[in-house]
């Protein structure tokens, strides 16, 4: 029952605005090609955040540890990164989701009013964390789960539909770079650290009860608890995910005819959700965006203070301090949210590309590589992949920055139309590092 309820609750953490609003609008965009679509949304909104979990239950540390291999600067610069940009993007993001898909059609409301509540909320909720499990996992999931299953349904058992050619000029690589919106890789280091404080709180409370004391020395280590824990919440999670954003692209796909083409990603959800539930739509669709966003940005705001807290324990500091600064930094992040979810969504979206061109390649290096077994994933390598990692993706980069003058210095190397340029000379990089490490020890 505990992995089940903590399945949930990732599954919840996991789901907030991106993944509703892209998948749509990929599927409208793909036509009769939803299907290659699909698949490489699944890869980079499922497969590589999964693969943080993963790494997460191995580590069984913070985000920290993530950059350990590579040393305290890196590690500590990464971090700021990751929670800086989980804090101004993502996060109010799904403020400015919920004012569009479940305000503007109700109230002639501002943006910043919408961000204020709906900010205040989730501070709330951040201070009660004590509650995380049983909020995420009981209530919100199910919920969510319910209302996305009757869209998909109606859209799987509707009438089939020709489906017009794609607009997309290359649908796999597009699929590939919009799942990086749902920052759900971002996500994954950041959260991940969130339900494993949790579990562990919860396996404390349990253990502490006289009538388990017993059994609970007997059983399995608590680090094997927590870890199968995990992996079995990350298996659950990439299968409901991946369900879930191939349903909602084959439903965009079969509204292609019925939506303009140029609407906007929030539009495009709205037009879907209203041609296949009726003028319950907007009902409907408004509680889904609110409970999957707010469980998105608490799960943000939890993990940034968890983290910064975690400095500020042990007997060289007051009693109490730690709670303090988790307190101070849950209200900062709530601030930050509501000066940046004041913006469209559009508007955020677009500023977020050179973030995540910037982040999301080493990110996904120091999840692969942590999964990697410890003969491979040497400090050197990880070292090696990083670098190389900087080096080849420094033109995609300035490129979403509008200076595309560098770009045909990576043109010629594979993957480079789906921005990815950088995958073969990482991996190259890192076998290297082993026969060079193989050659040595024969030596």
């Amino acid at each position: 029952m505990k992995k089940l309820l903590a399945a949930f609750a990732l599954f919840s953490l996991f789901f907030g605005a991106g993944n509703l609003i892209l998948p749509p609008y990929l599927g409208v965009q793909a036509g009769a090609d939803w299907a290659l679509v699909a698949f490489g949304f699944v890869i980079s909104a499922v497969l590589i955040p999964i693969l943080g979990i993963f790494a997460h239950a191995k580590l069984q540390g913070t985000i920290y540890d993530f950059g350990a291999p590579l040393g305290k600067v890196f590690s500590l610069t990464y971090a700021a990164l990751i929670y800086g940009i989980a804090l101004a993007l993502p996060a109010p993001r799904t403020a400015s989701v919920t004012h569009e898909m479940a305000i503007m059609p109700f109230a002639d409301s501002p943006y910043w009013l919408t961000s204020l509540v709906y900010f205040s909320l989730v501070l709330l909720a951040a201070l009660n964390r004590s509650k995380l499990l049983d909020l995420f996992g009981k209530i919100t999931t199910p919920g969510i789960l319910i209302v996305l299953t009757a869209l998909i349904g109606m859209a799987i058992f509707a009438p089939e539909v020709a489906l017009a050619s794609t607009t997309m000029e290359n649908p796999f690589g597009s699929s590939l770079l919009e799942g990086y919106q749902t920052f759900d890789a971002i996500a994954a280091v950041v959260i991940g650290g969130v339900l494993l404080v949790s579990i562990q709180k919860m396996q404390a409370k349990d253990n502490a009860s006289p009538a388990n004391t017993d059994q609970a020395n007997q059983s399995t280590k608590p680090y094997d608890l927590q870890k199968s824990t995990v992996r079995f919440a990350a298996v659950f999670s990439a299968i409901a995910l991946s369900a879930i954003y191939v349903g909602l692209i084959y439903a965009g796909a079969q509204s292609q005819g019925n939506i303009d083409l140029e609407s906007s990603r929030s539009e495009i959800l709205q037009a879907m959700a209203k041609l296949f539930l009726g003028n319950t739509a907007p009902v409907g669709l408004g509680i889904l965006v609110a409970l999957a966003c707010f469980t998105t940005a608490t799960g943000i705001v939890t993990g940034t203070a968890d983290f910064v807290a975690s400095y500020f324990e042990g007997p060289a500091y007051a009693p109490g301090t730690a709670r303090k600064v988790f307190i101070s930094v849950a209200i900062a992040g709530a601030i930050l949210g509501v000066l940046m979810g004041q913006f469209p969504v559009v508007y955020i979206i677009a500023i977020a590309v050179p973030a995540l061109v910037f982040i999301y390649p080493t990110t996904i290096i120091l999840m692969a590589l942590h999964v990697l077994p410890a003969s491979w994933a040497t400090p050197k390598a990880f070292k090696a992949a990083v670098l190389v990692c900087f080096v080849v993706n420094t033109p995609a980069f300035l490129d979403s920055l509008g200076y595309p003058t560098l770009q045909a210095a990576t043109a010629f190397l594979p993957l480079s139309s789906q921005g990815l340029a950088w995958v073969l000379p990482v991996l190259l990089s890192v076998v290297g590092v082993k026969i060079f490490d193989v050659f040595l020890i024969k030596k």
